[in-house]
């Protein structure tokens, strides 16, 4: 996808009525009005020099034309929105998202989703360390008067748990993009 730079600025003055209903877009669109402006001004600049005969069409503009529109029903704007917001992302990003899993049987992790995964590998690591350390220290004969076997099954504990944890986190990701949304949530 080609990013362009931004890097002109457009001002315009408009009615307290014309502001109001940009405000209530946007917030439905859960965009900026910024962003909302620079959508409508694209849009109308691409139909304007799609419909001129001596213009080009650019890179930027065939792949906008690769936008699909899709009509929801009140109710289900709402549950993909929320379903989207659960997801920490843009309802636009969440749908595609669907679409690209669904076309590809594929079950993608959110970033959020990731980010504690990865944590839980970190602590995972060092639960391990630990016990490689008290493994070493015993195998060679040591002792270990600070930690017991209870400190030991308490390790063990929070390893079997954050495996469990993990588990049930793919799984429930998995469901999710199967169903279409997340029983549970971790």
């Amino acid at each position: 996808m080609r990013t362009m730079a931004v890097d002109a600025l457009v001002r315009c003055r408009v009615s307290s009525e014309t502001k109001t209903l940009l405000q209530s877009i946007a917030a439905r669109e859960q965009i900026t009005e910024s962003a909302l402006v620079r959508q409508l001004l694209e849009t109308l600049v691409r139909v304007s020099a799609a419909k001129s005969p001596d213009s080009g069409k650019s890179d930027e503009v065939e792949s906008r034309a690769a936008r699909i529109s899709i009509r929801l029903s009140p109710d289900d704007r709402q549950l993909l929105c929320e379903r989207a917001t659960a997801r920490g992302m843009p309802s636009a990003t969440y749908v595609a998202v669907l679409v690209r899993s669904h076309l590809r049987k594929l079950t993608p992790l959110p970033l959020e989703e990731l980010a504690a995964l990865k944590r839980s590998i970190a602590e995972l690591s060092a639960v391990g360390r630990n016990l490689n350390q008290i493994a070493r220290t015993l195998n060679a004969g040591g002792r270990t008067d600070a930690l017991g076997h209870e400190h030991l099954e308490l390790m063990l504990k929070i390893a079997a748990g954050l495996r469990d944890h993990v588990k049930a986190l793919l799984i429930a990701n998995e469901t999710s993009w199967e169903r279409g949304y997340a029983e549970t949530t971790h």
